[in-house]
């Protein structure tokens, strides 16, 4: 040991045997203090090894719940050194791996810990093996919250070679029994992905032969920061713990929400409990135990407008792309362009669309993989498109299929007879046009050259479900335009994802075999067989328990041309309910309400109080009056004001007219 002659601290090699003569000799209870990768749990595994020789009991409180040395992620663990490694004895939940955000809760986990502790008589050493976070406010609250709550005689302060402890005035102000360790040049802190592989390799022990259980949420309180109860797709894979007057009873992982009935894996049924906590720890798409994304955080860019074949006093301004679950979507012509929404099924080269605005920018490779197009009414900004449509449907397609109002099929007949068809022979183009009526849908069979209008059988209209697919439906609802229009929601039935933990842990290689798999779970074909890459032969429902995710999807809803009634924002927000992006339109600012209410359209403000209501997790406002193509910035800002939840874009310019096209204007 020497001095520190610049702080006056004494200084110890990083040798077990030493510090635990001249440390732990004299003092029963000792934080372990420092910055991740100097050492600490390497070193409390050491110093018990050392008092274990020399016959002395040695208690261990893992405090790190992101990268636990021992028990399990997102918990601080209690345990005595046996058998030259350490037992658990007792753990409680933290449901975080985050310890400078869950602060307070980690120094009253571990008070609970020590208070265990203190009943027993059989240590002589309590080690506290402290979180790195030793930087800011949280690092001084949790330094002192620490000390006070073990009631440490002593604190030993690692740091780097030749580095000096953090927090100095502050371990200074706590105890005079304040030695510096510097840790073994060897000493490193590992990777974000070691240490999650790591934590996720305790936690899938912990959950290794465990059970299902379902918990009625109405009987139990809900404790921590939970998602709403409505965002079900924000809950799978989430790590939580049950409690009994407080006391951690068991943890668990979720398997999934239905209304209030939630299904857990955990390794045992307690006796008792009579709350579930809840936190931001969670397994992630790639099967790994890490901190949960926020439930709106998936990829939403607003990109500059597209001046392809199209002279800028038409500009439609910013398209909008971006992902919602397992679809991507543009905004093909723009927030004051014609709506046009184009929605693209990732996993099936498949194409939706809602509205057919002008679509010269769709290109026609697109065209030809649109299998349905939802049009919300016949007016020419949103059915104007359809020539493009109709001409990239020339060769032999499959009928695609419009859905609409009362008179869709009429409108689309219009188009293809105001045209010649003499030549088409075989290619003709053919359509499926479902009109949704207040009881059923009426279907109709319209093809290029044919004047008849063959009526299909009409199907019955339940809850507004107008498309069953594999994997996803489509739910419509009427609302008032001065005319019929229909607002739609995409609504995917589940998300399945692959853990790749899994596939790597068994050597198992992605393949066409994924994809199978997938199909057969969304048509839910669980006794369907499949072939490993190993050349091994099982069924669906096996493989998929241990090695897929499966979330509830996330819901997309499109509105636009709607007159602000009481009636239609009840029926709106009924269809938008707990949506995870909403497209809705915003034609006016409030200075132009009576504009608004005249052509039966939604303000700004309307639009944002719709979208509240609704409880979004995202609003993405769209086809802006043209009036305002000077001032985008101040749509946003009035639409901002009244919901938090609208997508903002990065500072907005005006679009921008030269003198030569003001005279034209």
């Amino acid at each position: 040991m020497y001095s520190d002659i610049r702080h006056n601290l004494p200084v110890l090699a990083y040798r077990a045997a030493d510090i635990a003569t001249i440390v732990l000799m004299h003092n029963r209870r000792i934080l372990l203090y420092g910055p991740p990768g100097v050492g600490k749990s390497t070193l409390a595994a050491q110093l018990a090894h050392e008092l274990n020789k020399a016959g002395r009991s040695c208690y261990c409180i893992c405090a790190d719940p992101g990268s636990p040395a021992f028990g399990f992620p997102g918990a601080v663990s209690l345990a005595r050194w046996q058998s030259d490694d350490w037992q658990i004895r007792s753990y409680e939940a933290i449901c975080s791996l985050n310890a400078g955000r869950f602060r307070l809760p980690l120094v009253l986990a571990i008070r609970h810990l020590v208070q265990s502790l203190a009943q027993s008589l059989d240590y002589d050493v309590l080690l506290i093996d402290a979180p790195g976070v030793v930087r800011g406010v949280a690092g001084s609250e949790l330094l002192q919250g620490l000390f006070e709550v073990v009631a440490a005689d002593a604190v030993l302060a690692l740091t780097a070679a030749d580095g000096h402890p953090a927090l100095l005035d502050e371990l200074r102000n706590l105890t005079d029994q304040l030695f510096v360790v510097q840790a073994s040049v060897e000493a490193k802190r590992p990777g974000k992905r070691s240490r999650a592989r790591q934590r996720t390799m305790l936690w899938n022990n912990y959950l290794k032969h465990g059970i299902e259980h379902t918990v009625d949420l109405a009987q139990v309180n809900i404790i921590g920061t939970p998602p709403p109860l409505g965002e079900a797709s924000a809950w799978p894979g989430r790590q939580i713990a049950l409690l009994n007057r407080n006391q951690t009873q068991v943890m668990a992982e979720v398997k999934h929400l239905h209304g209030k009935q939630l299904t857990v894996r955990l390794p045992y049924l307690p006796h008792a409990f009579d709350s579930l906590l809840i936190r931001d720890a969670q397994r992630s798409l790639n099967g790994l135990v890490e901190t949960a994304i926020p439930f709106a955080a998936e990829p939403l860019e607003y990109l500059p407008p597209s001046t392809v074949n199209r002279p800028p006093q038409q500009n439609g301004g910013m398209r909008i792309i971006g992902r919602v679950g397992q679809i991507d979507f543009c905004l093909v012509n723009g927030i004051f362009g014609d709506p046009l929404l184009h929605v693209r099924l990732r996993q099936q080269r498949r194409s939706l669309l809602f509205d057919l605005g002008e679509g010269v920018r769709l290109p026609a490779r697109i065209a030809h993989q649109v299998t349905d197009v939802f049009i919300s009414h016949a007016h020419i900004d949103h059915i104007g498109g359809f020539m493009m449509l109709l001409r990239s449907r020339i060769g032999k397609f499959p009928p695609c299929r419009l859905y609409g109002p009362p008179g869709l099929a009429q409108h689309i007949k219009g188009f293809l007879q105001g045209i010649l068809w003499d030549r088409i022979g075989e290619h003709a183009p053919c359509f499926e046009v479902t009109e949704m009526h207040t009881d059923r849908l009426l279907r109709f069979r319209l093809q290029a050259g044919q004047e008849a209008c063959v009526q299909l059988d009409e199907v019955k209209l339940e809850a507004g479900v107008i498309l069953q697919d594999t994997g996803f439906r489509i739910r419509a609802q009427m609302l008032d335009h001065h005319t019929p229009v229909l607002a739609y929601a995409f609504e995917p039935t589940k998300e399945i994802n692959i853990r790749k933990d899994y596939l790597q842990a068994h050597n198992l290689k992605p393949g066409p075999w994924l994809a199978q798999l997938k199909k057969h779970l969304l048509a839910e074909n669980d006794r369907a067989i499949i072939t490993l890459p190993d050349g091994m032969v099982t069924n669906v429902a096996a493989i998929a328990t241990d090695l897929t995710l499966i979330k509830p999807g996330k819901k997309l809803v499109y509105a636009t041309d709607l007159a602000d009634t009481v009636d239609n924002r009840k029926r709106l927000q009924a269809l938008a309910r707990y949506a995870h992006t909403f497209f809705c339109e915003a034609c006016f600012m409030e200075r132009d309400v009576s504009q608004a209410a005249q052509t039966g359209h939604l303000t700004t403000r309307a639009c944002g109080e719709i979208a509240t209501a609704a409880e979004v997790a995202r609003l993405v406002p769209f086809h802006f009056s043209q009036r305002y193509a000077d001032k985008p910035q101040q749509v946003y800002d009035e639409i901002h004001a009244v919901c938090s939840r609208v997508v903002m874009p990065p500072p907005l310019q005006p679009i921008g007219i030269t003198n030569e096209q003001d005279e034209l204007t």
